[in-house]
């Protein structure tokens, strides 16, 4: 062999000289390809076990027979059921090849040498190692019986010994190596824990049409691109340890649906999003400004309150807030103190937000019934992507009281019925984060507040909407979010036409903290 140079890291270089390898080449041809060679005599995906320490055996027969050794439709033959990266590279090499004309070669662990090969290209398949005594890798090279051999990252005396008999060119490794781009739609993917994982399996994997990619947490906070990826796949794997949460997520991505704006969490550390909403009833303007006027008028309207919020740099999502059940002074038949709003009246306001890019929440004052029955009266409006929730435990009433004659009250469990509900609906649609927003002025609207479970299915946010004297409201606003709890929650604040004097602007409302991600006008 031609001398390489130092550290273990060669220049190209071939080896032996033309009559040896000539007959080296020949004599492996036979052994691979030559129906009726006694010797080992192998099968597809199978071979005769090679020794660890022992150097791949060159058949002493030589034949002129030509081989035609281009890949197999991979949909034909491929049989994957690993993402470790020895073993995948030996799948993948059995599956498309029954020879191969030149293979790369690398140790696994050396992610630079496989990207470095990767970058070259290479005419056959990619084969890894953990070391020397690996048989599968080792068994796979003898059944190929490749015309040449594409090393990087390895000692010159190793080649020399392990692979005899082999024409060997050596590639210099390169520390920028990367893969070439391909904008392409992947036929799989699988998820990782680190980097220099991903890019050694998706080296591996380009000739199948697969790649790799790693994910850290909530996998709904992957780039738009990423999710991409995963949704146009074929199949995606999991082979990262990002806990229980992760298949579901990985649900919400591939079906595709996704909130008003993009993304699919309300909330993001990397995307900052506000909602301003107007707030009322669809048939009377004595309830808010939403009643003021139908959904189109509406959403123009909207857009003029709305200005301003945006001065932080978040991006601003406008919204509507209707009212679904409404607290009444009288029983009605169901004895609750709460009229329902039927469907067909609240359809047209959800129609045009999606037509729109908006969001919507369906607000609840329950009177003498609890939330969660009143909540999958909406069950069908909820199952929608761009609609949230918000509970009015002011309306929430005890067995005996009325409205007006005291401030209502809800506890933690009664909300956290709610919570799983939705959370659990969130789930078996494969929705992305839903809104479930909270109203309270008073510390008494809601007991035990530190007990209201907070899933990752839901963006709980508690909504601070009393009305009065600027300072007032500034005051109860500091008093709510002083809590220890209080860290657990987004937070909102109202505002009112009305009865705030004088009503805050959207640089007083952007001054608060913590900031508000909520905003409505009533």
């Amino acid at each position: 062999m031609t001398k390489p140079s130092p550290a273990g890291r060669h220049a190209a270089q071939s080896t032996t000289a033309g009559a040896v390898l000539a007959l080296a080449i020949l004599a492996a041809l036979a052994s691979a390809c030559v129906p009726g060679f006694s010797e080992t005599q192998e099968t597809h995906g199978s071979a005769a076990p090679v020794e660890a320490g022992t150097t791949v055996p060159v058949a002493p027969e030589p034949s002129t027979t030509v081989r035609d050794c281009s890949p197999r439709d991979p949909a034909d033959n491929l049989v994957v059921d690993t993402a470790a990266p020895v073993l995948l590279s030996v799948e993948i090499s059995r599956s498309l090849y029954g020879c191969a004309d030149e293979i790369g070669l690398a140790f696994a662990n050396d992610s630079e040498a496989i990207l470095t090969l990767a970058a070259r290209g290479i005419h056959g398949p990619l084969l890894l190692m953990e070391s020397w005594s690996d048989a599968e890798p080792m068994t796979e090279i003898r059944r190929l019986a490749p015309e040449r051999i594409v090393a990087a990252g390895f000692n010159e005396q190793d080649l020399e010994q392990r692979l005899a008999g082999f024409a060997v060119e050596w590639l210099p490794v390169n520390p920028e190596a990367a893969l070439p781009h391909r904008d392409v739609r992947y036929e799989r993917v699988w998820i990782v824990d680190s980097a220099e994982q991903a890019a050694v399996l998706g080296a591996v994997g380009r000739q199948i049409d697969a790649t790799a990619m790693t994910a850290v947490g909530d996998l709904r906070a992957l780039a738009p691109r990423e999710r991409e990826m995963l949704r146009e796949a074929a199949r995606v794997e999991l082979h990262a340890d990002l806990g229980l949460d992760a298949a579901w997520q990985l649900e919400v991505i591939r079906r595709g649906d996704e909130l008003p704006g993009g993304g699919l969490l309300l909330f993001e550390p990397e995307r900052a999003r506000r909602l301003v909403a107007m707030y009322g009833h669809p048939s009377t303007s004595q309830l808010g400004v939403l009643g003021e006027q139908d959904p189109s008028e509406g959403v123009v309207r909207l857009r003029s309150i709305a200005a301003g919020y945006d001065a932080d740099g978040s991006d601003v999502l406008l919204a509507f807030e209707v009212i679904a059940t409404v607290a009444s002074a009288r029983a009605g038949r169901d004895g609750d103190y709460s009229n329902e709003t039927a469907l067909d009246e609240i359809r047209p306001w959800i129609e045009v937000a999606a037509a729109n890019d908006m969001y919507v929440v369906l607000d609840l004052q329950s009177g003498r019934t609890d939330f969660l029955t009143q909540a999958k009266q909406y069950e069908e409006f909820l199952r929608l992507p761009h609609v949230g929730l918000a509970l009015d435990p002011e309306w929430r009433l005890g067995a005996d009281q009325v409205h007006l004659r005291q401030i209502g009250t809800v506890d933690a469990a009664e909300i956290n019925e709610v919570v799983h509900w939705l959370a659990d609906l969130v789930r078996a649609e494969a929705l992305p984060q839903k809104l479930l927003i909270l109203h309270q002025f008073r510390f008494s609207m809601i007991t035990n507040r530190e007990l209201i479970e907070t899933p990752a299915e839901l963006a709980v946010l508690v909504h601070m909407d009393g009305q009065g004297p600027i300072a007032t409201k500034f005051s109860t606003w500091d008093a709510l979010t002083g809590e220890p709890d209080a860290y657990r929650f987004y937070w909102g604040w109202k505002n009112f036409y009305d009865e705030d004097s004088p009503t805050p602007t959207a640089e007083q409302v952007l001054g608060l903290t913590p900031s508000p991600l909520y905003v409505s006008y009533q």
